[in-house]
């Protein structure tokens, strides 16, 4: 039987976006960069995190203002999250959530 990870409230995660985020020449996790802003209340924060996870990219979000305070008490941050990627991978991040135009 493999074996089975722990769960602990979500911080397991932390340690696969650790690994599979990039690193420089040196070492060193590469800078984290802003990728866009998106609410809590329609999954838009999940739906554009599991997408760039689908296609290799990392990604890590953090809630706006009091958002930790409004997710204890509603269940959700209530002005969102910010998302962020690695600095090497921010144009592919950004060119996936460009809206489609009629010409594609």
């Amino acid at each position: 039987m493999d074996e089975e990870k722990s769960i602990s409230w979500g911080h397991y995660l932390y340690g696969e976006v650790l690994e599979s985020w990039p690193r420089t020449p040196d070492g060193e996790t590469e800078r984290p960069v802003f990728l866009c802003t998106r609410s809590c209340t329609d999954l838009s924060d999940q739906l554009t995190m599991n997408m760039l996870k689908a296609y290799g990219i990392p990604c890590i979000s953090m809630e706006r203002g009091e958002g930790s305070l409004g997710k204890v008490v509603l269940g959700i941050p209530g002005y969102g999250v910010d998302i962020y990627v690695p600095e090497s991978l921010a144009k592919d991040a950004e060119k996936l959530l460009e809206e489609p135009t009629e010409e594609e």
